[in-house]
């Protein structure tokens, strides 16, 4: 099931205005309307002739640049399609929109106290030479000048004391999971949930890839059943008729990160429903979305406290206000000693990237 316009609301609105160019208007109803791009041209269309768009923004050329561009390409039918080089720019367009506004605050990093499938990242920040220190770390133009300083003479007069060195910091790789719920509550009453959580795994995934590359990533989605999909099925998510199976979706991302070797490892949830189903060790499945039943709970909450045993942090991000649902995630971050955030959609971006680094931080 895909997540359709029957009309704009309010919150696509104002979504919009925080989109610099048509390009990235493109990109978000392409998440919104899973991939679809005769769809997401139709909807920029109608964007337009409601005001919300330039009067001379002309579809047709605009389809024409993008065939040009290699975005997108016309099958035999004559719809278009995205091409690779589409999916990626999707990637990237998501990574600007959800981590541009934190990039003043620096990178972030991979540091860790411990040993152990690590390697060197060359600071800024540089101090004076000291005995154990790396040669190769020495900051020769800063050398010199200091001897200069010190002498008065252009000698090459250097003295152990005019020795600087960058400072270095030890990191580590990083095995993440991201878990997607894609129930029907994700468009439930009209709200769009499930785009941004697309969004942000898209981010991270373009994250990922350029400034960690050794780091590796894996998306599952989570419904009636877990179900591990590739990077560039990302923008062709859509929800379904389904129940939410968290415990599918933890032991699924638990045995994909067991098999990592990696030093680090970590779930991040996004979800806004309560767990609703479950499957017995028979294979039978006992389902109950009214409420939360004990035993689909407790069953949940059995696969956080494994994790936590196997050393796996679950970071959930709850996109609901409901008291009791919150009470729930609260419980299972207790049993794993992981971390919870309560996020609207439009928040749930810097939630996802500012946690995402300080875990790195604190992990060995």
């Amino acid at each position: 099931m895909r997540y359709i316009y029957s009309e704009f609301d309010d919150a696509f609105f104002e979504k919009l205005k925080a989109l610099q160019s048509l390009m990235s208007v493109f990109n978000y109803i392409l998440l919104q309307v899973g991939g679809d791009v005769e769809q997401a041209l139709k909807a920029m269309e109608r964007l337009r002739d409601l005001g919300y768009l330039p009067e001379d923004f002309d579809p047709d050329e605009f389809r024409r640049q993008l065939e040009k561009d290699g975005v997108i390409k016309a099958e035999q039918s004559g719809a278009a399609i995205l091409t690779r080089k589409g999916e990626r720019n999707l990637r990237k367009d998501a990574f600007e929109y959800v981590f541009g506004n934190l990039r003043n605050s620096g990178p972030g990093g991979h540091q860790t106290r411990f040993s152990g499938g690590e390697s060197e990242e060359i600071l800024p920040e540089k101090r004076r030479f000291g005995f154990g220190d790396e040669m190769r770390h020495l900051d020769i133009t800063g050398s010199l000048f200091n001897s200069i300083s010190r002498s008065g003479s252009l000698g090459m007069e250097l003295d152990e004391s005019d020795l600087e060195v960058y400072d270095t910091s030890k990191t580590t790789s990083a095995a993440t999971v991201i878990l997607i719920d894609i129930s029907h509550s994700m468009i439930l009453y009209g709200e769009d949930r499930i785009t941004p959580a697309k969004q942000v795994a898209m981010a991270f995934t373009e994250m990922i890839k350029t400034k960690y590359p050794k780091d590796s990533l894996n998306i599952v989605t989570f419904g009636n059943d877990a179900k591990e999909v590739r990077i560039e099925d990302l923008p062709y998510l859509s929800v379904g008729p389904f129940l939410t199976n968290t415990k599918a979706g933890l032991q699924m991302a638990r045995n994909i990160l067991l098999r990592k070797k990696n030093a680090n490892k970590q779930i991040f949830m996004i979800t806004d429903g309560k767990p609703s189903m479950i499957k017995r060790r028979n294979g039978s499945t006992y389902q109950n979305p009214m409420g939360l039943d004990p035993m689909i709970v407790n069953r949940t909450l059995d696969e956080a406290v494994v994790c936590r045993k196997k050393k796996i942090p679950i970071t959930t991000f709850m996109i609901a206000e409901d008291k009791y649902l919150q009470q729930f995630v609260m419980k299972l971050t207790e049993l794993n000693k992981g971390r919870a955030y309560f996020a609207s959609p439009q928040d749930l971006g810097n939630y996802v990237f500012m946690d995402f680094l300080s875990n790195r931080r604190k992990q060995g």
